[in-house]
């Protein structure tokens, strides 16, 4: 073998090797948010289709007004070429009992081994998540039990979980959406270096408010404002005696400090009255336990209001509780994928590990009553 061929030769080994380490293949087709439910048509109008459209698709309440947590759009399977449209399909759940006479239960048996479909049949599993199975940035979920009203039964106890996996990819699609124009290292270095956190920062927020304790940002269109505000104090020693109700009350009373209208005495405050909901629920952003609170907000003295996303994030290192919110006024859209967006954003946060958590300020805020 002479120099040019071992040359060629070591080129392509070369090539195979870094092949396997990337995902060359095409990259799943549907937009975010969407979901492809692929079941028999007749069982479009069953309970199983309504668990579905019960958890993936239900409504967020906490938005001016209500929207779908996913768009769904039902399919049934009739020739190869609808099996190939469903298997290049971004987000697409397969659903059917493990025995159903129907194509989509022929092709579902078809891609279970004996042993899972035993384990259906018993009912030790009902949900397969699959990752990139035939396309790059797929996400796609078999569920499966021994009849339809078990696995309705088991989509609904399951809610939680079944959503919280695609939602987890999808925040991370949606970072690559947020960050495509580019971001300001040098403000969440700022943050880093003067206050112990920091996010990544969006390409046209600027900062508004920069005090002890407290920084807020806005990104300001005639038509669409958004604004992120961060707060913390040291002194804490966990989440567990605070709740909705003491958050929504700071919260308020930051808003009302900070975040005010054009008007004389207007400012930014939660809509608590009906039938607006505020759900809290326990999350973790980068591993840090975290309680986040979604709701709407009005403008006091004005007519105003839109959503907002909040997070109470505690920081064990530290001893330091942060707080972080995202809010929007833009009447003229639909909100969900902006608070997608935020979310995707908020899941960025870091904070400072080196710095060291101050023992006079957890005492002062255990005499404040902030801690036990």
């Amino acid at each position: 073998m002479n120099r040019y061929s071992l040359y060629l030769t070591a080129l392509l080994g070369l090539f195979l090797l870094n092949a396997c380490d990337q995902d060359y293949r095409r990259a799943a087709q549907g937009g975010l948010s969407e979901v492809l439910v692929v079941m028999d048509s007749t069982q479009w109008d069953s309970p199983v289709a309504d668990a579905i459209r019960g958890t993936f698709g239900r409504e967020m309440m906490t938005l001016p007004r209500p929207e779908h947590r996913y768009d769904l759009r039902f399919m049934d399977l009739r020739t190869n070429r609808d099996l190939e449209y469903a298997k290049s399909f971004r987000n697409t759940i397969f659903v059917a009992p493990v025995d159903e006479e129907s194509n989509v239960g022929s092709f579902i048996r078809a891609i279970m081994s004996e042993d899972i479909k035993e384990r259906i049949a018993d009912g030790r599993n009902f949900a397969f998540p699959l990752r990139d199975r035939w396309y790059r940035d797929q996400w796609t979920l078999f569920l499966s039990a021994p009849d339809q009203q078990t696995l309705a039964r088991k989509i609904r106890e399951s809610e939680r979980s079944l959503v919280s996996s695609l939602d987890q990819i999808e925040r991370e699609r949606w970072k690559g959406q947020v960050y495509r124009r580019g971001e300001q290292a040098h403000l969440a270095d700022s943050l880093m270096e003067n206050h112990g956190f920091s996010i990544r920062v969006q390409h046209d927020y600027r900062i508004g408010v920069d005090t002890t304790g407290f920084v807020s940002m806005r990104r300001y269109l005639h038509d669409n404002d958004r604004w992120i505000w961060f707060a913390y104090k040291d002194g804490f020693d966990g989440l567990d005696d605070i709740g909705q109700e003491w958050i929504n009350a700071v919260r308020d009373s930051l808003n009302r400090q900070f975040i005010r209208g054009t008007r004389d005495g207007s400012y930014v405050t939660t809509e608590y009255r009906a039938p607006r909901t505020i759900e809290t629920n326990r999350t973790r952003v980068n591993g840090r336990p975290a309680l986040e609170t979604r709701g709407t907000w009005r403008m006091t003295n004005d007519i105003m209001g839109g959503p907002f996303l909040h997070y109470t994030i505690y920081d064990e290192h530290q001893n330091r509780l942060y707080m972080m919110e995202f809010a929007q006024f833009a009447p003229r859209y639909s909100k969900r994928r902006f608070m997608n967006q935020f979310e995707a954003m908020a899941h960025t946060f870091q904070t400072d590990t080196t710095l060291v958590p101050d023992p006079v300020a957890f005492r002062q805020a255990q005499a404040a009553g902030y801690t036990e």
